[in-house]
């Protein structure tokens, strides 16, 4: 076969003109050449897919989530270490927060007082201890009134611990056992640390006395209002343990018989056979006597009566007379104590219908009449000696010489005289049973 010459071409094989070939002719001159096939396409890496887009957006939201963390936690490092640094304060004081503060008030009192060096360090940490425990607990911390006690060079983690963590200064008052309502509003009515009035004069017997803890600036309602559910918690648990066949049926009943062992005795030992008697005069139908009930008939739950109980004052007839009406008065004379309660729901079992004053503090107690009253007689003979006694000690001490005395001029009064005014006595009532 013959091997075509380079100049030969077909038109099946078309070729790229070389440029260096000058054509042999017009016509091939004019002739135009085609275009090589184009080559197949081959994509290249560098070029972008489908999905680059999204790769890219997703790589530039790590990075940047990336960085956000990196200064976050720098931030914390920082806030860190300064959260546990020594705070200014020179020495240990006082923090008084009143109610109704927000945390900036807050923040700038620490500051003015020097507690803190910038309150809005402490904001931050505040803000900063709030988010993660609301995140770890979901019990925010809240910043509480009061009086607290910050202790020198405190750090705000340890201003912030105090302040949240409610660890104020307690303060104490204690109210006696046997005092009546109205005497125990009193009391708080003088209590300086606390605030607020109280609405009005708790129900006679509600009340538990105790001592009791409060923070500066607790409102006296709310004290009255824990006193009162205390004695209620108190009275269901003992009333739930109490003795059987008791000659009274209600709770209410009961704290009306407690008053009155309250006011009878102030020693723990005699309390639950002073009770014991008055059960037991109560099952035999026979009426109480009790001097306490004479005086709360008379004034009420103002106080004491502020002298002695006469005949007359034993011959009134009140709605709360012992010795007047039958069976327990219509409610308590005063706010029992505990043991007087666990007395009166727990009785000494004797045969005991009478108690008389033996003047050292304590009582005698008979089972009849006849001793009833040799025990009172001994008693009174004991207050005579006991009067004349003190006469003649005060008869011996020195009197100025500027008092003048009436008799003699001379500003001294005679021992017989003493003696004379101290013989004179006020009678005692005397207990007897009125069936």
């Amino acid at each position: 076969m013959r091997q075509k010459l380079p100049h030969e071409r077909t038109r099946r094989e078309p070729t790229l003109r070389d440029p260096t070939l000058l054509p042999r002719s017009l016509a091939e001159a004019l002739e135009p050449t085609r275009a090589p096939k184009a080559p197949r396409r081959i994509r290249s890496r560098s070029e972008p897919g489908r999905f680059s887009g999204f790769f890219g957006f997703l790589n530039g939201l790590l990075s940047f989530v990336f960085l956000i963390a990196a200064l976050v936690g720098i931030l914390a490092l920082v806030l860190q270490s300064t959260f546990d640094q020594p705070g200014p304060l020179g020495h240990t004081t006082v923090a008084v927060i009143p109610k109704g503060e927000g945390v900036y008030e807050i923040a700038s009192r620490l500051e003015r007082e020097g507690i803190v060096s910038d309150r809005r360090m402490f904001m931050a940490h505040y803000l900063a201890e709030r988010t993660h425990t609301n995140y770890a607990d979901g019990k925010p911390i809240q910043l509480k009134a009061g009086e607290f006690e910050i202790r020198k060079q405190a750090s705000l983690r340890q201003v912030l611990d105090t302040l949240s963590e409610g660890r104020a200064i307690l303060y104490r008052i204690t109210i006696p056992e046997g005092l009546t309502s109205a005497q125990i509003v009193e009391r708080l009515k003088a209590e300086p640390n606390l605030d607020g009035e109280i609405a009005q004069i708790p129900p006679e017997g509600s009340l538990l006395p105790d001592t009791f803890k409060f923070s500066r600036g607790m409102a006296r309602q709310e004290l009255i209002d824990r006193m009162r559910t205390e004695q209620q918690r108190l009275l269901t648990t003992l009333w739930e343990k109490r003795q059987k066949n008791l000659p009274f049926e209600t709770p209410a009943q009961a704290m009306a018989l407690a008053s009155i062992v309250e006011k009878e005795t102030g020693r723990a030992d005699e309390r639950t056979r002073v009770a014991g008697v008055f059960v037991n005069r109560l099952r035999n139908r026979m009426r109480l006597q009790s001097d306490p009930t004479i005086v709360y008939g008379i004034i009420g739950g103002q106080g004491p009566l502020g002298r002695g109980i006469t005949r007359s004052d034993i011959d009134t007839k009140t709605a709360y007379n012992t010795y007047q009406i039958d069976g327990l008065p219509p409610g308590p004379i005063c706010n029992p104590g505990r043991s007087a309660i666990e007395a009166t729901l727990e009785p000494a079992k004797t045969t005991d219908l009478y108690f008389v004053a033996d003047g050292t503090g304590g009582h005698t107690f008979s089972a009849s009449l006849k001793d009833h009253n040799s025990a009172v007689q001994t008693c009174r003979r004991q207050e005579r000696e006991a009067k004349a006694k003190q006469a003649e000690q005060q008869a011996a001490l020195p009197v100025p010489t500027s008092v003048q005395s009436a008799d003699t001029g001379t500003g001294q009064t005679s021992a017989a005289e003493t003696a004379k005014r101290a013989s004179i006595e006020v009678p005692l009532p005397v207990r007897k049973p009125k069936r």
